[in-house]
């Protein structure tokens, strides 16, 4: 057993300001700096840049010749992976804070700037400036609710950190890349975690509590490429939930904010190395974007099992499938439309016959971009110009939705 006790000087909270009032906001941070106007140049919702952004940060686009980069965006390798001793506390097998681990043992870094639990609710992200290895082990697992990563940067660069990294999902990572040339650090390493839907701490609640009558004694959630919500308990118990059979209907319209409904990053195509799980039929699934992502992944050495990622299905009946429910839906959760006795044969069925690995994520691009087409047309039709890039109009094209006339700069 690992204990998860940390001393005081592991990782560390400076005072935050208060968020200024913004629209399609997912609070990363930008707002509570000293320099507030910066959210206009630096957010993803308002006027993204990413071919720019990429060019930049790997030194070239997405490569045509590399068909999956339309979805995934620029990656030298991607793999499988898992960590051969998989660590106690972490959502998979710890392979991000493993990372920030070994970045901070070897002294590559002064600090990593990444979430922990706050401690009033295990299930809210707390920004941390972790400064010793050790520290990162109260980092591990999965958080839910909106966590501004980015305040951190600025009292991280007064203290003396000059070179640092950063673990964080799309919306935090697009604007640290916009602001990471004025911040003036010696060297900086991003660790990019995918993320597809957020929602507040509050209504993460309301879901525990529609899923479990003790909803406090859930230790674990994942949703799983498997078609299945895993849960786990305090006494050990473990549940298994189909997608099919979770309880959406209940949820208010308002579950999942539309930040996150219009989100076109899910795989957080602007850091240098992106753990997920989305490819890895049951491990962990990594692309390592440039050579500083390899430096990421080199540090794990032997710790880590590497492969090559699977695929198996078809992902178009399914991404037809969602968009027919969005509209239906009209602007609330898409819920499916079939009969409650046939759901638990689907939710038994998708996992053999639905797409798996790599064509799972791929098909959950090509949703998340159909679902911010869809949504800003109903909601912010006047955004969706300069919100949407090329390369989301080329994923949902498959699927008869093409530019509007003024929807395409």
């Amino acid at each position: 057993m690992v204990d998860l006790a940390q001393p005081a000087a592991a990782l560390w909270t400076p005072d935050l300001a208060e968020p200024a009032p913004r629209e399609l906001c997912t609070d990363c941070g930008v707002s509570r700096s000293s320099d507030p106007k910066q959210c206009g140049q630096a957010c993803q919702f308002i006027k993204p840049d990413y071919k720019a952004l990429e060019q930049r940060v790997h030194g070239r686009v997405r490569d045509p010749a590399k068909p999956d980069e339309a979805f995934f965006g620029p990656y030298q390798s991607m793999l499988r992976a898992a960590m051969k001793q998989p660590r106690q506390g972490a959502q998979w097998t710890g392979i991000t804070t493993r990372i920030g681990e070994r970045l901070l043992e070897t002294g590559a870094v002064d600090a990593v700037l990444t979430m922990a639990q706050d401690p009033d609710d295990k299930w809210k992200p707390k920004p941390v400036i972790v400064t010793e290895a050790q520290g990162m082990r109260a980092c591990r697992g999965m958080r839910m609710g909106y966590a501004p990563l980015l305040s951190l940067l600025e009292p991280a660069r007064d203290a003396g950190y000059k070179r640092i990294a950063v673990i964080g999902i799309p919306c935090q990572i697009y604007a640290l890349r916009q602001l990471e040339q004025k911040l003036g650090f010696d060297k900086l390493y991003v660790i990019g975690t995918p993320c597809s839907d957020n929602t507040t701490t509050e209504s993460f609640h309301q879901f525990l509590d529609l899923l479990s009558d003790q909803p406090d004694t859930i230790t674990y959630l994942e949703f799983r490429a498997d078609y299945h919500v895993e849960l786990r308990f305090d006494d050990g118990r473990v549940k298994e939930i189909p997608f099919l059979l979770l309880p959406i209907s209940k949820l208010p319209a308002d579950f999942f904010p539309m930040t996150c409904r219009t989100c076109v990053d899910y795989t957080n195509s602007l850091a240098d190395i992106t753990v997920g799980y989305m490819g890895g039929q049951g491990e962990q699934w990594l692309l390592v974007r440039n050579q500083r992502g390899r430096q990421l992944l080199d540090l794990l050495g032997n710790e880590v099992r590497l492969s090559e990622p699977g695929s198996a299905g078809k992902r178009t009946a399914p991404v037809k499938g969602f968009l027919k429910n969005v509209e239906l839906a009209a602007g609330g959760l898409p819920v499916r439309g079939m009969p409650n006795w046939l759901r638990p044969l689907m939710g038994w069925l998708m996992p053999k016959v639905g797409p798996r690995g790599l064509e799972f994520a791929r098909a959950r691009v090509e949703m998340k971009a159909v679902e911010t087409v869809l949504h800003l047309r109903r909601q912010y039709p006047q955004r969706i110009k300069n919100m949407v890039p090329d390369h989301v109009w080329a994923l949902v094209k498959p699927y008869g939705l093409a530019p509007r006339d003024g929807e395409r700069k």
